[in-house]
C-alpha cells in the first residue's frame, strides 16, 4: 500500500508539473518566428489582409511572422501543408470560405478543415459584389433579372473555377431569383476581369477586394453587393436586401492552427489576434481592401466553417456538383 501511495504521489506531481510546463511555454510563446501560410498567390486583398494582420502580430510578440504563399487546389494545398505543421501554435493558416465549399465539392485526399485544423479567430468578412461590363445594357439588378427569366440560359457569368466562391455565389443568386445563366470557368483573376470589361461575359459576382479598384477606375459597374449595409467605397449601390433579395453571402476569412494545438496557446492567439483587428488604423486599411474586421472566439469560428459546409454542400447537390 505504500508503495502504491508513493506511486500515486509521484504521478499527481508529474501531472502537475506537466500542466505547470505547459502554462509555462504558454506565457512564452512565442519565443521564435511564427509562419503564417497563406493559400494564395502573393497579391491581391487576402494576401494583403493576411500580411497586415501577420505584421502587426509580430509588433505584439516582438517576434518574426513570415509568410509563405502556397497556391493551389483552391486554397486547400496550403492549408493542408499547415495543418501537417506540429501543433505548437508556430505555424498558422489564413482560412475561408473555401475550406467550408472545397471539403464537399473539391475535397482533397487527407485533408479535412474540421478534423485537422483548430480555429482561433474570425479575422474580417468581404462583401459579394455583383457587376457587370461598362457597356452592358442593364443598369439594375431588376433589369439583369428581368432579361434572365424572358432569356434562359443566354446570360453568362465568370467565376474563378467550378466550386470556387464566385461559382456558388451566382448559383444561390440563381436559385433566389429563379433565373437561369451560363457558366464560363476562368484559371485566373486576370483572365475573368479582362473577359467581363470587355463585354465579353454578361456578368460576375465577385468579391469586394478584388473588384472594388476596378469598379472605381470605371472598368465595372456595380448593380449591387451582399450584407446588411452598404459599402462605405459605394455608397450608392444598394444591397440585394435592399432590393428585396434576401442574398446575403459574404466572403470570411479566419485564423487557424494545426488541430491538436494546446487551448493556452490558442486562448492566446485569439486575444493577440483580437487586439490587432481592433486597432483602428488596421480597420481603415481593410475596408480599404474590402474587408469588415470580426472578432469573436474560436468555438464561433469553428460553428462558422461547420454551418457554410452543411450551406455549400447543399447548393452543390442541387446544382449536380457533387464528386461522382
Amino acid at each position: 500500500m505504500k508503495s502504491t501511495r508513493i506511486i500515486m504521489r509521484a504521478g499527481v506531481v508529474l501531472v502537475v508539473a506537466g500542466l505547470g510546463l505547459c502554462a509555462a511555454r504558454a506565457q512564452t510563446f512565442p519565443d521564435h518566428p511564427v509562419r503564417l501560410m497563406i493559400p494564395f498567390t502573393p497579391s491581391g486583398g487576402i494576401d494583403t489582409l493576411g500580411r497586415l494582420v501577420a505584421q502587426r502580430l509580430g509588433e505584439i510578440w516582438g517576434q518574426t511572422v513570415f509568410v509563405e504563399n502556397r497556391a493551389g487546389a483552391g486554397g486547400d494545398i496550403g492549408s493542408s501543408a499547415a495543418a501537417k505543421a506540429p501543433p505548437d501554435g508556430y505555424t498558422l493558416a489564413l482560412g475561408g470560405q473555401f475550406l467550408a465549399s472545397n471539403v464537399t465539392i473539391l475535397p482533397m485526399r487527407g485533408f479535412d478543415p474540421v478534423k485537422d485544423l483548430d480555429p482561433i479567430v474570425l479575422l474580417a468578412t468581404g462583401q459579394d459584389v455583383l457587376t457587370v461590363p461598362p457597356n452592358s445594357p442593364f443598369r439594375s439588378v431588376r433589369e439583369l433579372v428581368d432579361y434572365a427569366k424572358s432569356h434562359p440560359g443566354e446570360l453568362t457569368y465568370a467565376s474563378l473555377g467550378v466550386g470556387a466562391s464566385s461559382h456558388l455565389s451566382v448559383l444561390l443568386l440563381s436559385e433566389i431569383t429563379g433565373i437561369s445563366l451560363r457558366h464560363v470557368p476562368y484559371t485566373s483573376f486576370s483572365q475573368a476581369f479582362a473577359d467581363v470589361s470587355m463585354g465579353r461575359v454578361s456578368l460576375w459576382i465577385a468579391s469586394f477586394s478584388g473588384a472594388i479598384g476596378h469598379i472605381q477606375a470605371g472598368e465595372l459597374n456595380a448593380l449591387a453587393v451582399s450584407g446588411h449595409a452598404r459599402a462605405a467605397e459605394l455608397p450608392d449601390v444598394p444591397t440585394f436586401r435592399d432590393l428585396g433579395i434576401p442574398y446575403d453571402n459574404e466572403s470570411w476569412f479566419g485564423l487557424f492552427a494545426p488541430k491538436g494545438t494546446s487551448r493556452a496557446i490558442i486562448d492566446q492567439l485569439n486575444a493577440d489576434a483580437l487586439r490587432v483587428i481592433g486597432n483602428e488604423d488596421l480597420k481603415t486599411r481593410a475596408a480599404t481592401l474590402g474587408f469588415r474586421t470580426a472578432g469573436g472566439t474560436p468555438e464561433a469560428l469553428g460553428l462558422l466553417l461547420q454551418n457554410e459546409i452543411g450551406q455549400w454542400a447543399e447548393v452543390a447537390e442541387r446544382n449536380d456538383l457533387l464528386p461522382k
